[in-house]
């Protein structure tokens, strides 16, 4: 039987042994090149700050290492974003990397100030002239701004029980990549007969609404970087058979209002009818007596059976 181990320090060894013999090895050699090693995969930015897209490498050669990272999109060509011997940088910056580029001693990359164009596949290479091989390392960088509260529109906050194609809109102002949520009383609504989510789940649509229904409802939206609820909203359900108190509550006021009205003229009219009935009516008439100047005549009613004349005398 033969057998090739291969260690992590790039030693190859060939065995050969057989049943009742102990391995013997038949040669030695040593394959020189860079180890380059990274804790992690993707690394999430946020515009305007920093992200440090770290690596380390390891090797036999006590060089220094020649450094290079590239910008790698779909359907694109690479951009370099630096070269350096070390953390001497060689040649010049593209000029949206400028003043922002800072390389360590072991490889990694430091990015200042994120822009929403510095999102992609991140490549290093590093070699060392003593080594055949060039180690290589991808990591993939997420650029974002952080979500903002999201906020729930609806035409009404009540709603008759039967109604059907009742929709709930959640939106947001800030944020790229937004994913959107629902939930119902706290718990996390999917898609079902009635509770019908757009594909994109800003829209939640109640097909045919029910008193189940009758529950507090609240929005969330996420990225990469952050998450938000919204203000959670009471949707009230009120049954079709309690319709006359729907409308009741709108207008018992103002159905109490106008009977306090009705019997207040009421009142009013029969004290002016009394007031009248008790009044004395003056009516002046004028006469002569005889020869002399013509004097008015006043009659005063007091009642209907009763009339009293006075003649004022000159």
């Amino acid at each position: 039987y033969t057998y090739i181990i291969q260690g992590p320090s790039k030693l190859a060894f060939l065995f050969s042994t057989s049943v009742v013999q102990n391995p013997i090895p038949i040669f030695l050699c040593e394959v020189s090149g860079v180890n380059v090693t990274s804790q992690t995969q993707v690394v999430k930015g946020t515009v305007g700050r920093e992200a440090l897209l770290s690596v380390t490498y390891s090797s036999s050669s006590s060089d220094k290492p020649v450094i290079k990272w590239q910008l790698k999109r779909d359907r694109e060509k690479p951009i370099t974003v630096v070269q350096s011997i070390g953390t001497d940088i060689i040649g010049n910056l593209r000029p949206e990397y400028r003043n922002r580029i800072l390389v360590f001693e072991n490889g990694s990359l430091l990015l200042h100030n994120l822009q929403l164009s510095d999102e992609g596949a991140y490549e290093v290479e590093i070699s060392i002239t003593d080594d055949t091989f060039t180690g290589e390392r991808y990591i993939e960088l997420t650029v974002d701004v952080p979500v903002s509260r999201p906020y729930i529109q609806m035409m009404a906050s009540s709603v008759l029980e039967y109604s059907e194609h009742f929709n709930l809109h959640c939106s947001h102002d800030n944020g790229t990549k937004p994913i959107y949520g629902w939930l119902k009383g706290g718990k996390l609504l999917v898609n079902d007969s009635r509770m019908l989510l757009s594909h994109d789940q800003k829209v939640l649509t109640i097909s045919r609404v029910l008193m189940s229904d009758d529950d507090v409802y609240t929005c969330t939206v996420e990225n990469p970087i952050s998450s938000m609820k919204s203000i959670p909203v009471r949707l009230t359900v009120y049954r079709r058979s309690s319709l006359y108190i729907i409308l009741s509550t709108g207008g018992i006021f103002l159905l109490i209002t106008l009977v306090t009205v009705c019997a207040l003229l009421i009142c009013v009219t029969h004290m002016i009818k009394c007031l009248f009935s008790l009044a004395v009516d003056v009516v002046p008439k004028p006469t002569t007596l005889g020869r002399r100047s013509p004097m008015p005549l006043y009659v005063l009613n007091e009642d209907v059976s009763e009339a009293f004349f006075f003649l004022n005398a000159p």
